[in-house]
């Protein structure tokens, strides 16, 4: 019998729940991320900060800068340093379109969330802009608009 697959979040190690705050996300990528070893074994403790990361593409290459991932408490010597530039894999054509697009003013690179997939530790990034101020209290006003919704149904059903 085939095993279910898993609808939870059981998998993702890292969100950063500020980006979606402060940028509007026009499309995502499913990146992986070139580690070592106990930079590895911290991913799956889940100590992982994305608070102030972005990715740039530098030679040919999408880095990620200002990740945290803390040292591994049983690294001794071959422990990593927590804020290295991490470099992020992924296909050259893609890497192109990504590099047009980001050239143009306005337009950066954000990592959402670090996650599991088959083992592997994959980062998904998003092509971002940046929001007003405006923007974001009109998202929260939104937000607040459709629980106050959900919430007069329910009282409305619950009678």
């Amino acid at each position: 019998m085939a095993k279910p697959k898993n609808k939870n979040n059981d998998n993702v190690l890292a969100n950063n729940k500020k980006a979606r705050h402060d940028y509007n996300v026009l499309e995502t990528h499913e990146v992986g991320i070139r580690l070592r070893g106990t930079e590895v074994k911290s991913c799956r403790n889940s100590q992982v900060s994305l608070v102030d990361a972005y990715a740039q593409i530098d030679d040919g290459e999408i880095k990620l800068y200002q990740a945290h991932i803390s040292p591994y408490e049983y690294g001794n010597i071959f422990n990593h340093d927590p804020q290295s530039v991490r470099v992020l894999l992924m296909h050259k054509s893609e890497i192109l379109k990504l590099s047009i697009k980001t050239r143009e003013p306005g337009y950066t690179l954000i990592p959402l969330k670090f996650y599991l997939k088959k083992g592997l530790v994959k980062v998904l990034i998003g092509l971002c802009t940046g929001k007003n101020e405006f923007d974001k209290r009109h998202t929260m006003r939104q937000k607040q608009d459709n629980m106050d919704a959900k919430r007069a149904m329910k009282d409305f059903n619950a009678r």
